[in-house]
C-alpha cells in the first residue's frame, strides 16, 4: 500500500473505515478464487480436526456455536 492511499484511509471517520472494509471484503469475496488461503489454515484445521476426533464431547453442534456468538454480539451493544 502506498503512503499516499494509507494518508486517505487514515482521514477516514470509523463508519466511512468499516463500509471500506466491507467493500474490500465483497471484492475479495467475489474474486475467491484467486486467492489462495496460507498454508497454516490447512495445519490449524487438522489440529482442530485431531482434538475433536480424540474427545467429541468437547466438540459443539454449529447451531449452539451460533447462538452463543450471536447472543454475544447482542450483549456488547
Amino acid at each position: 500500500m502506498n503512503a499516499t492511499l494509507a494518508a486517505e484511509i487514515e482521514r477516514l471517520s470509523p463508519a466511512e473505515k468499516l463500509l471500506l472494509v466491507e467493500e474490500l471484503w465483497n471484492q475479495i469475496a467475489r474474486e475467491s478464487n484467486a486467492v489462495e488461503p496460507p498454508v497454516w489454515h490447512d495445519k490449524v484445521l487438522a489440529e482442530d480436526a485431531d482434538r475433536y476426533t480424540a474427545d467429541p464431547s468437547r466438540g459443539d453442534s454449529w447451531e449452539n456455536v451460533r447462538r452463543r456468538i450471536a447472543g454475544d454480539s447482542k450483549n456488547r451493544g
